[in-house]
């Protein structure tokens, strides 16, 4: 079953590409035709590349790694920031981090700097500090929560690229719309929900298997006692026929 349809997407304006004279040639596969100077998306194509990208993502959340949502254009941020909230993922709609991609280790440092001004907070030491050092720290933690916020658990480098070509799942679609990107966003974190909420299934299927295997070996082991107790029993039972012959020889 398709995660949207043809009349949802154009509908939301999804179908609106570029001027003639901005776009990119890479993108002729996905362009319907020209209309005053606009090119018209083929949205039957961008149905099918929801549903790959859908898919792909929804294996993605279910083997448990993040995924990080990017929009920096006025009209995406705030569907981007509540769609990944929605799915408990990190997302960057302020500016662009410098060193994001070519420099993350420098990143990470920053998101270390942030959790040791937390620290400072929860253990104490904040409160022994001036009223200017406070009003400093807290400033710079501020800014560092506007940049650094939701990305504050991304522990490996994101990939990102706009030239369809280097692109694994490319989703043809305008995304100068906030309803256009909010009917793409509500197919692919659907499809993220789908598979967070297998993997919680299975994993409580996991635990489940693991726990009856523990009560069936713990079940097993009173039997084989048992079994050893009787044989000790009867051990005397076999025994002392031998031992009324050897009574009886004696007094012979």
């Amino acid at each position: 079953m398709s995660r949207t349809n043809f009349e949802t997407l154009l509908e939301a304006g999804c179908h609106f590409g570029h001027l003639k004279r901005k776009w990119n040639p890479a993108m002729a596969p996905y362009i319907f035709m020209e209309r005053n100077g606009i090119h018209i998306i083929d949205l039957h194509k961008t149905v099918v590349k929801i549903d790959e990208a859908a898919e792909a993502i929804k294996q993605i959340a279910k083997q448990g790694k993040r995924v990080l949502f990017v929009a920096t254009k006025k009209q995406a941020k705030e569907v981007v920031a509540e769609k990944a909230t929605s799915v408990n993922m990190p997302y960057v709609t302020e500016r662009w981090p410098g060193g994001m991609l070519t420099n993350f280790p420098t990143i990470r440092k920053a998101v270390k700097k942030m959790a040791n001004i937390d620290k400072l907070m929860s253990d104490g030491t904040y409160s022994n500090l001036s009223k200017r050092e406070i009003l400093q720290i807290s400033r710079q933690r501020a800014k560092l929560e506007k940049n650094l916020g939701s990305i504050a658990d991304l522990t490996r480098l994101p990939d990102t690229n706009s030239d369809p070509n280097c692109v694994d799942y490319i989703i043809p679609a305008n995304d100068d719309s906030n309803k256009s990107v909010e009917v793409i966003l509500n197919a692919i974190c659907g499809a993220i929900a789908e598979g967070l909420e297998e993997r919680k299934a299975e994993k409580v299927d996991t635990e489940a298997a693991g726990e009856s295997a523990e009560g069936e070996a713990a079940a097993k082991a009173p039997r084989k006692r048992g079994g050893k107790a009787r044989a000790e029993k009867a051990a005397p039972a076999e025994a002392q026929p031998a031992a009324e012959e050897a009574t009886e020889a004696a007094a012979e």
